[in-house]
This record gives C-alpha cells, sequence and structure tokens, in this order.
C-alpha cells in the first residue's frame, strides 16, 4: 500500500523555525520527486517547494524562498522542510507529495498526498 506521511508540525512563535519530515511506504523513494504544499482555512492549497528525484533541482514559491528550504536524504527515505523565520500567515496545513520521476512543475494532481500535519505560528 502506497503511503505518504508528513510529521513535525505543531506550535511556533513568529520569528521560529520548524522541520517538518516527510517520508513514504510503498514507494521506491530515491524515484520520487517530493513537493510540499500548504492549505490555510478558507484558502486553496499553494505550492511550496518542490525537489526533483534526482535531487539535482528544486522550486520554491515566492513566500518560501530565503526562509524555507527543501532537502531529502535517500539513505534515510525522507525529504524535509525547513522552515525559519515563520510568520502568522504560514499557519497552515502542510502536506506532502510524492510523484516517481516527475519534473518540479508536474501538476499536483499527479502525486500521491499525505494527510497532512498543522503548522500554526503565533504572533
Amino acid at each position: 500500500q502506497v503511503q505518504v506521511k508528513e510529521s513535525g508540525g505543531g506550535l511556533v512563535q513568529a520569528g521560529g523555525s520548524l522541520k517538518l519530515t516527510c517520508t513514504t511506504s510503498g514507494l521506491t523513494f530515491s524515484r520520487q520527486t517530493i513537493a510540499w504544499f500548504r492549505q490555510a482555512p478558507g484558502k486553496e492549497r499553494e505550492k511550496v517547494a518542490v525537489l526533483k528525484w534526482n535531487d539535482q533541482m528544486d522550486d520554491y514559491a515566492d513566500h518560501a524562498k530565503g526562509r524555507f528550504g527543501i532537502t531529502r536524504d535517500d539513505t534515510k527515505g525522507a525529504a524535509y522542510l525547513q522552515m525559519n523565520w515563520l510568520e502568522p500567515e504560514d499557519t497552515a496545513v502542510y502536506y506532502c507529495g510524492a510523484c516517481q520521476y516527475c519534473d518540479v512543475r508536474t501538476q499536483p494532481h499527479f502525486y500521491t498526498w499525505g494527510q497532512g500535519t498543522q503548522v500554526t505560528v503565533s504572533s
């Protein structure tokens, strides 16, 4: 059974940091392009960052550039989203998606998604 799982969410004060982790099962992790999206209450889901399966290309949304970093460790079968300088506007459910051999511009509906992890940033 294919599963994607996020962890590491929580409550943090503005200016703080969090590191989210994404793991998969039922997939060959090294073949997966990993994407992080988020959805805030009343808003559409939006891209945060994407890292290509071969670790040769990444892509960040404007709101994440300079503050967030996406990385992967294929030996551990995990990808990470390091979030720094968090703002209350970053409050959302963060979703990890996996897509085999996909490009960083591949549309979200091609991904297998996790259930999400809540990130809350207090002011």
